[in-house]
């Protein structure tokens, strides 16, 4: 098997966070007076971040192309509020995903998880869904200066578990997988289930498209060695 690491994305990837995420963008959202989303918009704006998605939230419906900046710092710590005490309640783990961290542990591979979310509410979720025993290094979205789709958090992990990009595979669910992958010159699959931001996977830049963590693990211990 030619891949010594796996960098995994956690939302849409890993565990089906959007329940929680749409809880605590709605109860925002009725803070600040202004009326609820439907699960379906709000899954259309994750993948870039926390700020991304409360930027996206306040301008839908709103006609405007820029937001208040009092109101949007108001509205990212009400978000966070919110979101801190029902991170991981209805959250669950994919499909394939104990099974396909298994089997990457079994062929020796070292594990990390790469993802937009700020590290402060990683944690907790990895923590309360039982994941976190699995991986050697988390890299949130304030962990380096860049979020996906910028290379620097896949080089940051790469660097953390001293294993050369060319010898590590990323799986992820986005555009913002694909090419921050590409960028950092790392093989990447991508899952068709996830939070895509509008983007068919089948048009991405990618290695492969599997069904789930069990078989991106199954796609990984095929691939011929270099």
């Amino acid at each position: 098997m030619r891949y010594s690491a796996v960098l995994l994305d956690l939302d849409g990837t890993l565990v089906d966070s959007i329940p929680d995420i749409a809880a605590a963008a709605n109860a925002m959202l009725v803070d600040l007076g202004r009326n609820e989303l439907s699960l379906q918009v709000i899954t259309s704006f994750v993948g870039k971040g926390t700020d991304v998605l409360v930027q996206r939230t306040l301008l839908h419906d709103s006609g405007e192309s820029t937001f208040d900046a009092i109101e949007y710092e108001q509205a990212r710590t009400l978000f966070a509020q919110h979101y801190e005490s029902v991170n991981g309640e209805k959250s669950i783990a994919y499909d394939g995903v104990f099974e396909g961290l298994s089997a990457f542990k079994a062929m020796g591979c070292k594990l990390a998880v790469v993802t937009n979310k700020p590290i402060g509410f990683t944690i907790p979720l990895l923590n309360k869904l039982r994941l976190a025993s699995y991986f050697d290094v988390v890299v949130g979205g304030d962990t380096t200066p860049e979020k996906k789709p910028h290379p620097l958090p896949f080089t940051y992990a790469c660097e953390q578990l001293n294993i050369a990009p060319g010898q590590c595979l990323a799986v992820g669910d986005s555009i913002n997988d694909a090419l921050a992958a590409r960028a950092a010159k790392i093989d990447v699959l991508v899952v068709p289930y996830g939070y895509n931001e509008g983007i068919d996977v089948q048009t991405l830049d990618v290695d492969g498209i599997v069904s789930s963590i069990a078989d991106a693990a199954r796609w990984a211990r095929k691939s011929p060695t270099i």
